[in-house]
């Protein structure tokens, strides 16, 4: 039975479907559609027979989705190599009218590919007699083929009318919320995953070797492990987490590859790892065998408890509770420095309402739903149907993992028959939020580069530990497992370039001004810089170097508070941002015209490869630039602490001890935590500083005037 029975908000259109239900005696298709009244939707899904087969074996692995109105609202497990299966599992679902009939859909899992569709029907809820148990018959088609059959799913379902106190509580548009408390956690735990090695894994190249990569599933979640070359025995030393929906727990699906330039890379093996045989709040080593295959894979596995992520109505508000918002701030007081250093912060999201939004249906009207994204951590509102002013009036919460996270609102438009419209979309940098302040936000295009039609309100609060946050950035950034696939592009490689070029640029002109002191072209300048020379190589120590890196950190500081740094907007990488997005849209208008695109399809990959490696560059570039330009103040300040704590222990420990420690703790590394992800602290310091790309991604745009919000401050949380 599902925890929580879910609700679909009202007002879609209704679908066109066949009626496949015999009824004797009073049926509820009188009741008035404009009805609001609550439904609760008691399903047992029986099981399928004579089922289509989509594998190669003459088999499937079937798993069965209900939808209504275009929204999932349960889906089963999967049963492997049957095409009778039998699932007898029970959903709860609660509707607020019966116009809109359930959409049953069945797939064909497959492993790391795409799932196949194995056939669909509908379910006309006005058919079904109320309170009454009705056994139901549905004959799977597919839309494509109408005259194949497809075999049938046996359903056993009860339609309950919800009334008085359920009807007013449900009547609000409120998707995800639970029937008994209006807030609710949307997963009961989180599975922290290390994927360590393999060993003896099977060789698909022809040089006896592979290239192997792991792909991980916990139901719709996935992760991809990197790719290590030529080998049979990899070392990964990966860390993630998965979001645990069930109570029971579920069964993570693995499968190894091997990597393949220019064709369809070749399957390994594959295992599972069943969640509801381990205990919670302990680290299980697994050491798996790869089946249909060779080899195993060796993984570390945690099942912890919920993090605190939630969907509540605005008038329930969990910093405005007073007994609650003590409880938050005493959580993060620099007094629990060392309790639970995953847990860095705390985040409040009011979704509020959005304005003049884009009109993406042919009545002129939009859809509008909103998700809010920090990191891997996805939730949504409920849709506001034929509205360009929509009013969400929803609160989230998030457990902040890491300060630097960005948090990303979307505003996208529901459509029936095809995948939601994307409307705008807004990235804030939660150092940069100011607690309790109503903001109208204006939405951005897809590449963050420039504005699109519309504004959102909203009122953000961060609570955060100053030294969990500090400590936190010297470890790997969490990896999002939902990102674009790179794509090849003649502006991104442009851009990537000249971002290249400058940064060494900026080496080039340095070389040649010290150059030009060794030639006197200014005799005043080359002895000044002759006897800084020789002051300097005389009186030289160590701890100079991060004293001359503090000193410019500490000029560039009273520069800004001057208001004498002459830093100026960087138009240039703006422009080419601008250039991209218009090369985005020509090809999405003439998606025939791909000359040069034609030209280097053979050496795509290569192209792609040399993009990413110019980009990187580029960023770690402009990333050091931006931390002695004060671009996040905290991380500068957090580099002034690291370059004083430096200072002193060179300036008082001699060299050798300092060398024979780092020499003693990298040796024995291994010795005290064979497990250990490997890491190097400045560079993951650096992934924190945003590139110059970043920077203008993250820019707030100034809103029309009237759309200013009135901006009301309360007492500052943080």
């Amino acid at each position: 039975m599902l925890d929580s029975c879910k609700l679909k908000s009202a007002c879609n259109l209704p679908l066109i479907y066949n009626k496949k239900i015999n009824t004797s005696g009073t049926s509820n298709a009188d009741v008035p559609l404009a009805d609001p009244g609550m439904y609760q939707l008691d399903i047992t899904l029986r099981r399928g027979q004579s089922l289509a087969a989509r594998d190669r074996g003459g088999t499937s692995d079937p798993y069965v989705k209900f939808k209504i109105g275009r929204k999932e609202v349960f889906r089963s497990k999967i049963i492997y190599k049957n095409l009778n299966p039998v699932w007898e599992e029970k959903a709860c679902i609660l509707v607020d009218h019966l116009r809109e009939p359930l959409y049953v859909k069945v797939f064909d899992y497959d492993f790391g590919l795409q799932d196949d569709f194995m056939g669909s029907a509908f379910l006309d809820l006005t058919q079904l007699e109320l309170n009454k148990p009705t056994e139901v018959t549905l004959p799977l088609k597919d839309p494509h083929y109408p005259d194949h059959d497809l075999g049938i799913i046996l359903l056993s379902v009860i339609l309950t009318p919800k009334e008085g106190e359920h009807r007013d509580v449900f009547q609000t548009q409120s998707l995800r919320l639970s029937d008994v408390h209006r807030k609710s956690h949307l997963w009961r735990g989180i599975v922290s995953i290390t994927l360590i090695e393999g060993r003896d894994l099977k060789a698909m190249d022809s040089n006896g070797l592979s290239d192997p990569y792991v792909k991980f599933r916990l139901g719709h979640q996935k992760y991809k492990s990197k790719i290590m070359p030529k080998t049979l025995n990899p070392q990964w030393r990966e860390q993630f987490d998965f979001h645990l929906y069930e109570e029971r727990g579920g069964i993570i699906d693995i499968t190894a590859w091997d990597k393949d330039a220019g064709k369809r890379d070749d399957f390994i093996g594959r295992c599972q790892v069943d969640l509801s045989a381990l205990s919670r709040e302990q680290t299980h080593k697994l050491e798996l065998q790869l089946q249909e295959g060779e080899g195993h894979l060796l993984l570390l596995v945690t099942l912890t408890a919920s993090a605190t992520v939630s969907i509540f109505d605005l008038s329930v508000n969990s910093l405005e509770d007073q007994k609650e918002r003590e409880e938050i701030l005493k959580r993060y007081s620099p007094l629990r420095i060392f309790h639970n250093l995953k847990d860095v912060g705390f985040l409040q999201v009011k979704v509020i309402r959005a304005e003049g939004l884009m009109a993406a249906d042919v009545t002129g009207k939009s859809d509008p739903f909103c998700v809010v994204e920090l990191n891997n951590d996805r939730l949504l509102t409920h849709t506001v149907y034929k509205n360009l002013n929509p009013e969400w009036n929803k609160v989230f919460t998030f457990n902040i993992k890491d300060i630097h996270s960005v948090l990303e609102v979307t505003v996208y438009d529901e459509d029936r028959d095809r995948s939601a419209d994307f409307l705008g979309k807004v990235a804030i940098p939660l150092l940069s939020i100011q607690n309790g302040e109503q903001k109208a936000y204006v939405l951005k295009n897809k590449q963050l580069t420039g504005p699109t039609k519309g504004v959102i309100y909203l009122e953000i609060d961060v609570i955060f530990n100053a030294v969990k946050a500090s400590l936190r950035t010297l470890i790997p950034k969490e990896q999002k497992y939902i990102e674009e696939e790179n794509r090849l592009s003649k502006q991104l490689l442009l851009r990537n370039f000249i971002r290249t070029k400058r940064c060494v640029m900026v080496l080039v002109n340095a070389a040649y001004y010290v150059n030009s002191c060794f030639d006197w072209d200014s005799p005043p300048r080359s002895l000044a810089a002759f006897v800084l020379f020789l002051f300097v190589v005389w009186n030289f120590e160590l701890y100079m170097i991060p004293l001359v890196l503090l000193l410019l950190l500490t000029w560039n500081y009273f520069l800004i508070i001057s208001g004498k740094d002459n830093k100026q907007r960087d138009t240039v990488v703006e422009d080419m941002l601008e250039d991209e997005e218009e090369e985005d849209d020509k090809d999405d208008k003439d998606s025939e015209k791909k000359g040069f695109m034609n030209k280097i399809y053979a050496i795509q990959e290569v192209c792609i490869s040399v993009q990413n490696i110019l980009d990187e560059v580029a960023s770690f570039g402009e990333r050091i630039k931006n931390t002695f330009n004060w671009t996040v103040p905290f991380l500068s300040w957090l580099a002034i602490v690291a370059l004083c704590v430096l200072i002193v222990i060179l300036y008082f420990i001699p060299l050798r001890y300092i060398v024979l420690v780092w020499g003693i703790n990298k040796f024995t590394k291994k010795l005290r935590c064979p497990y250990a992800i490997d890491n190097n602290e400045l560079l993951d310091f650096l992934s924190r500083v945003p590139s110059d790309v970043q920077v203008v991604q993250y820019q707030e745009l100034k809103s029309d005037p009237s759309h200013s919000p009135c901006k009301r401050k309360k007492n500052n949380l943080g």
